[in-house]
């Protein structure tokens, strides 16, 4: 999180956001955030999550669209962290700042505990209830219909982390720019078609909690328009990303083992086809700019841990020759 975004949020702030929630100051605790301020409470025995979004993230009817999207899902049978109205019944509030404010919002608190690396590996079973719960909002994304007509998501090009690269991507660059911008080009001119819509955007295993096998999604901050393709790449990226070149062939059994299970359970609901499943090579290396652009944004590039500085390099290396960090899988 930048740190003028954090200079802003005080007590102050924090007791008139928990008090839309019914919450006080004593009673919220601090659980983290990348790009927005998360907070846990209680209230009559249950846990909520509490959320302050600034405004130069994401604009009021940009979360007031997100809010939307997760209640028709939740509303539609899909096990996701649903939004909770305020003591004045809305679903988000606004505090409101010189010349910005924060949104805040609240959250069921998902049933569950989080599944941490390596256990989500080669897990089969986890890996298809994946498959079928993204297959579930891929069907219905292509039945929705946003609320208002202001309170829509960005597109897939208006990703934070793509609009801000230049701001922490070395200009000097000059490989790794050149097969972006190519790459970019490549996909503005891919046909959305029916195959396009409102996805998650971020799931991976920091963002559902597991109860018992079922799965419980949150966190859809990143929730955009885009290919349904994308939102399987990401997935695909994150259990694969943590192997390093050292054991590359292993990194493609696992990558085909998580395809095989996941379009198992993702088949259940919704078909994607042969040709957007090829199309998986280019959202992977659109995902690893993404995840090379967010590490040089949070990490001091003085003071990596050993993991860190080789995947970086083998990062960089990837994104300079322009290939995926899979390939083949299809």
């Amino acid at each position: 999180m930048e740190k003028e975004l954090k200079a802003l949020m005080n007590d102050r702030l924090l007791t008139d956001g928990a008090s839309f929630f019914d919450a006080a100051l004593g009673e919220v605790k601090y659980i983290g955030g990348f790009q927005n301020f998360i907070y846990e409470y209680e209230r009559s025995g249950t846990s909520y999550i509490l959320r302050f979004t600034h405004s130069s993230h994401h604009e009021i009817h940009q979360v007031q669209a997100e809010l939307d999207w997760i209640d028709y899902l939740s509303g539609s049978g899909v096990s996701v962290s649903k939004p909770v109205a305020s003591v004045h019944g809305r679903m988000l509030e606004v505090l409101q700042l010189k010349d910005s404010c924060f949104i805040v919002s609240s959250f069921e608190k998902a049933p569950g505990k989080k599944i941490f690396y390596p256990e989500c590996m080669n897990n089969d079973l986890l890996t298809e209830a994946c498959g079928e719960l993204t297959g579930r909002i891929h069907a219905l994304s292509q039945t929705y219909e946003p609320v208002g007509r202001l309170a829509r998501r960005h597109h897939w090009n208006e990703n934070y982390y793509i609009k801000h690269a230049r701001k922490y991507i070395p200009a000097d660059q000059h490989k790794v720019w050149a097969n972006i911008e190519r790459l970019m080009k490549e996909m503005q001119d891919l046909e959305q078609g029916e195959h396009y819509g409102l996805i998650h955007g971020d799931i991976n295993v920091g963002n559902f909690f597991v109860d018992g096998g079922r799965i419980t999604l949150f966190d859809f901050d990143e929730c955009q328009y885009s290919w349904f393709v994308e939102d399987i790449a990401i997935q695909l990226f994150y259990m694969i990303y943590v192997v390093l070149d050292d054991s590359t062939p292993e990194r493609h059994e696992q990558a085909r083992r998580f395809m095989r299970f996941f379009l198992q359970g993702y088949e259940k609901h919704h078909s994607l086809g042969l040709a957007s499943l090829k199309q998986m090579e280019r959202f992977l290396r659109l995902r690893e700019f993404i995840v090379y652009v967010g590490m040089h944004r949070s990490f001091d590039m003085t003071k990596l841990d050993d993991w860190t500085a080789a995947y970086l390099r083998e990062s960089r290396r990837r994104l300079e020759e322009g290939i995926p960090i899979v390939s083949d899988l299809f």
